[in-house]
């Protein structure tokens, strides 16, 4: 009886034991794939911002060539 209630007892936790390590691997597959989006859209954001930026510093060296240009030429839009 003692060998047949410690059979049981083994099987059990080898059966928990087992279950416990195939959710854990789903879970860190999901963690895995969780992380590869958070970093593809990091990596979106970050394009879209040095962009925005490029464009902007763009902007900028046009309004200031412009004012470079006035003022060399003494056509300030001052009335």
């Amino acid at each position: 009886m003692k060998k047949l209630f410690l059979g049981l007892l083994l099987a059990a936790f080898t059966l928990t034991s087992y279950s416990c390590r195939e959710t854990t691997e789903e879970n860190v597959e999901n963690d895995i794939e969780e992380v590869d989006t958070d970093l593809e859209e990091t990596g979106e954001d970050i394009e879209d911002g040095l962009e925005e930026t490029g464009n902007e510093i763009e902007q900028a060296g046009e309004e200031a060539g412009q004012e470079i240009d006035e003022e060399m030429n003494e056509t300030d839009d001052i009335q």
